[in-house]
Order: structure tokens, then C-alpha cells, then sequence
């Protein structure tokens, strides 16, 4: 008869105790469970061991992550970058905090209206000095002078971006870039020079048959007026403008002027629906530098401006003011009332610029936030 196989002994009683071979129930697949092996381990200087391994890493992970130095050039970069912006932040404040101190004894000295008053009398006895006249002088230059550069601005862009030979547009791109760096006394001197005549002349004619109107009304004398300060302006900003709108439409999509080419539409139909809308948020960005070059011009418009702090709309008559040029004609004469009144003009023109810059930033940022929306 043939071997039996080996039981234990409680086979028979069916006790619980069988051997290994027939713990399982019949069909029931085999598993081997994977060896445990430990950690790889090194061993230290006191005879210990020290894990190589992320105590964090998987077993199954395929081998741990090198650990995260505590300082890495990231986050030295990082550091010196947002130290760089804190430094700037605390610039302006100093700025802030040093044109108020030198202002406050002044604006207490002063016995006019600081905000209405438009004259400009701080070295009396009794102080009497405003900043009305001048902040109005000011802005109006300043828009004067980005009503006639911007249209210019954006068609001289437009014609180095897509209309111009590429070769022809690159050097034509270098010269207007190399207007920015002409000193702002040199536009001083030719617009007082050479531009007074013709705008005199201009100013005359336009008294003669459109003195109707408020702007260019008066009986003279014309020549050192607003227009001619704001001519001088329009020519300064105007290569800013120009060469930030000429980079803003470089940068629009290929594809989306070959779409518009490709449905029958004109060179001109393209970049009205194709390359003035994508470059309508950097358009307003180069605008609104222009817009800051303009409003703390000094040296040009103390040249070219009459000098008359009065509150006018008329733009040809001698007369007109701005902050910035009061302060380089006056600051040689006054005393110490006078120049704590001169810095509290640069305070309101420090606060003008602020409100100028965050009103382009928040219109910038809106734009940006439609667009990513729609798209």
C-alpha cells in the first residue's frame, strides 16, 4: 500500500492545528509574502547607524529626494529681491516723511489759502502763497502735451512696426530711442529759440480768426505761453511713447494678423481688430509714463512758460506756471519760509504723480484681468 502522508497529530480529532500545506482552502492562490530588507545604513563615527534615506521617502518610491539645503541660490535670489522692493517701498516713504517736515513750518508761516490761493508771494513779511495756479499750470501742460504726442506717437509705432522695411524701421526705431537722451535743457533752449517765432506767429492768427473761443482769446502779448510749453513737452515725451507702443505691437500674435489677412481684411482693418486691441494695455502704460515725464518737467517749461501764476484756460497769451518750473526759477531768491513753501509745492506734486501712477496700474491691471477672463 502506499505512503500516507504525514498528518500532525491532531488530525484525527480534528484539532485545530494542521500542517502548513493545508492551512488554506482549496482553489486558494499562493502568495509569497516580499522579504523585508532594512534601510540601508551606514555606520557612523560611535558605532552607530544613520539612515540615508528621507524618513518621508516611500517604500516603493524608488529611492528618497536629496534633502533641501537650508541656503540655495533660490532663496538668496529671493531674499535680495524682496529686499530690493522693500528698499523701495521705504525710499518713498523717506521722500514722504522729509517733504512733510520741511513743509509743515512753512504751511503753518503761510496766511492765505495753501489750496486756493493762486499767488505766489512766500518771501513777504506776511507769507501768501497757493498752489492753486500752479497745479492747474501743470496739469494742463501735461495734457496739452499728451493730446498732441500720443496720436503721433502711436502712428509713428505703427508705421516702424508694420509698415516700415524691416531695415528701414530698425534705424528709424534707433533714432527716436536717441531722442530720449537729449537733455531736457537743450529742448529748453531750442523751443526758446527757435520755436517762439512760428508759435507767436500761430498764436496771432489763431487771436485773429478763432478768438471766439476762451482758449485763444486775450489781446496778447503771445509767444512764451502754454501752448509753447506744451509744444516743447509733446516733443519730449514723444520718443517714450513711441518706442514702448512700437514694442507692445512687435509683440502682438502672428496668428492672430495672418487670421485677420486671411479673412479679406486691410492692413489698417488688421491692426484696428487685430494689434490696437492686444496692445491697448501697454499703449496706456507708455502713455502714462509719458504722462509722469511730463508732469515733473523742470528746465523746458521754465524756459518756455511766462511765468504768471494765474489760474487761465487761455493757451496763447503769455502767463502759465507749473510746480516744477516755479521751483527751479524761485528756489536762487528765497528764504526760509520760501523754500519750506517751494518743498510743500513738491509735495503736492509728489502726491499728483502717486494718484497718476496708481491710476495707471489699476486700469493696466483691470485690462489684464478682462482679457484673461475672456480668453
Amino acid at each position: 500500500m502506499g505512503d500516507i502522508p504525514h498528518r500532525s497529530a491532531d488530525a484525527g480529532t480534528g484539532g485545530p492545528h494542521v500542517t502548513p500545506g493545508h492551512a488554506r482552502s482549496a482553489g486558494a492562490a499562493l502568495s509569497v509574502d516580499p522579504p523585508v530588507t532594512p534601510l540601508d545604513r551606514t555606520p557612523d563615527g560611535a558605532g552607530g547607524h544613520t539612515d540615508d534615506l528621507d524618513p518621508g521617502a516611500g517604500a516603493l518610491g524608488g529611492g528618497a529626494l536629496p534633502r533641501r539645503r537650508a541656503l540655495d541660490a533660490e532663496r538668496v535670489f529671493q531674499g535680495f529681491t524682496m529686499a530690493a522692493g522693500m528698499a523701495v517701498l521705504g525710499v518713498i516713504v523717506a521722500i514722504a516723511i522729509f517733504l512733510v517736515a520741511r513743509a509743515v513750518p512753512a504751511l503753518n508761516a503761510n496766511t492765505a489759502n495753501f489750496f486756493t490761493y493762486q499767488g505766489w508771494l512766500p518771501n513777504e513779511s506776511e507769507p501768501r502763497f497757493g498752489i492753486g495756479a500752479l497745479a492747474f499750470g501743470t496739469l494742463l501742460t501735461s495734457f496739452l502735451a499728451l493730446l498732441m504726442a500720443v496720436p503721433v506717437a502711436l502712428g509713428v509705432a505703427l508705421y516702424l512696426s508694420h509698415y516700415a522695411p524691416r531695415r528701414v524701421g530698425t534705424v528709424l526705431g534707433f533714432l527716436v530711442d536717441l531722442l530720449a537722451a537729449v537733455p531736457s535743457v537743450v529742448f529748453g533752449l531750442w523751443g526758446r529759440d527757435y520755436l517762439y517765432g512760428p508759435v507767436r506767429d500761430l498764436s496771432v492768427w489763431l487771436n485773429t480768426y478763432l478768438g471766439w473761443i476762451p482758449i485763444f482769446g486775450g489781446d496778447g502779448p503771445f509767444g512764451r505761453s502754454i501752448l509753447l510749453g506744451s509744444l516743447v513737452l509733446a516733443i519730449m515725451v514723444l520718443p517714450i511713447i513711441t518706442s514702448l507702443s512700437r514694442e507692445v505691437f512687435l509683440q502682438t500674435p502672428t496668428a492672430n494678423e495672418e487670421a485677420a489677412l486671411a479673412l479679406g481684411a486691410t492692413r489698417w482693418e488688421m491692426i484696428r481688430i487685430a494689434v490696437l486691441p492686444y496692445g491697448r494695455p501697454g499703449i496706456i502704460g507708455a502713455t502714462m509714463l509719458g504722462l509722469g515725464r511730463a508732469l515733473g518737467e523742470t528746465i523746458a517749461l521754465a524756459m518756455t512758460l511766462g511765468i504768471v501764476s494765474t489760474i487761465s484756460i487761455n493757451i496763447i497769451e503769455n502767463g502759465g506756471n507749473t510746480v516744477a518750473a516755479n521751483i527751479a526759477n524761485a528756489f536762487g531768491e528765497a528764504n526760509d519760509v520760501g523754500r519750506g513753501a517751494l518743498i510743500a509745492s513738491g509735495l503736492v506734486l509728489f502726491a499728483i504723480t502717486l494718484v497718476v501712477n496708481m491710476t495707471a496700474r489699476a486700469i493696466i491691471h483691470r485690462r489684464r484681468e478682462f482679457t484673461e477672463t475672456a480668453a
